[in-house]
């Protein structure tokens, strides 16, 4: 019994530590696509972002630098996809495509260009790292049957980025469904001509849910590449945006129901 619990624990554990980069890449896409731009991209703005952090962050030693440098890296390829699918009416899959192989090739050139290590970022240690959180009691709850090591491994012990991308569910959830903010986005991506004539930029607020995708993606690529990594590697997401992609679609754009989604697809 206790050699079943401990598989089952680390089972889980495993399941909430693969997750998280799927939970914030799919609750980027469902600010994009609520709005009305279908974003294929996501992929491609994980990876530059994995790198981009992991580079900086070996730079400069320091782990919330490489987090503000993926953020960036993240949110200019964004603003590019917006400028190409909203301000130029571009198709948004050929838009999206196009990142994902500039980002795939880009990354790689890049990294061996300034690190001369086959395209990697050299390992990452100490603060240039993100270090997994203990929580309040965990020694202390510790030793209690069954709760305590439930405490201690599936709650306590993760990285800060974990517990960002579990709080954002019900924040995302909150912005779309009760505040003016979300109210105008679901209203864009839902009869665009309708907002237009009331008065509300339908650019302005395309744009904003872009960015706010930027940004997300940018998370959860120095997630990748900074936490339950030690730097980045040639090709690190490994489909995950794809597949953040899918959760969303089988969420049907509900954010809680992407949690759910993209735990089943970590487990």
């Amino acid at each position: 019994m206790d050699q079943a619990f401990g598989i089952m624990l680390v089972t889980l554990e495993g399941t909430i530590r693969l997750s998280v980069p799927l939970i914030l890449a799919a609750l980027a896409g469902l600010f994009s696509e609520r709005s009305g731009v279908f974003d294929i991209g996501l992929e491609g703005k994980m990876l530059a972002a994995a790198f981009g952090g992991g580079a900086a962050a070996a730079v400069f030693q320091s782990a919330y630098l490489g987090l503000g440098v993926a953020i960036l890296v993240s949110l200019g390829l964004a603003l590019v996809h917006g400028f190409a699918s909203i301000t130029q009416r571009g198709n948004q899959i050929v838009s999206g495509v196009a990142i994902n192989f500039i980002a795939l090739g880009a990354t790689v050139i890049l990294g061996q260009a300034r690190f001369r290590q086959g395209g990697r970022t050299p390992a990452l240690t100490g603060d240039s790292r993100f270090q997994a959180v203990e929580l309040p009691f965990t020694d202390a709850l510790a030793d209690i049957p069954f709760l305590g090591p439930i405490y201690a491994n599936l709650i306590s012990g993760h990285f800060v980025l974990t517990y960002f991308a579990f709080a954002m569910v019900p924040f995302t959830w909150w912005v779309l469904h009760r505040t003016r903010f979300g109210l105008r986005l679901r209203a864009v991506g839902e009869n665009p001509g309708a907002v237009d004539t009331a008065g509300i930029s339908v650019t302005r607020m395309r744009y904003l849910a872009v960015i706010c995708c930027g940004i997300l993606c940018g998370i959860a690529g120095a997630y990748l590449s900074m936490a339950v990594a030690a730097g980045f590697v040639k090709g690190m997401t490994a489909g995950k945006g794809f597949i953040a992609l899918a959760a969303l679609l089988f969420a049907q754009w509900r954010p809680v129901n992407v949690m759910f989604a993209c735990l089943s697809f970590g487990f």
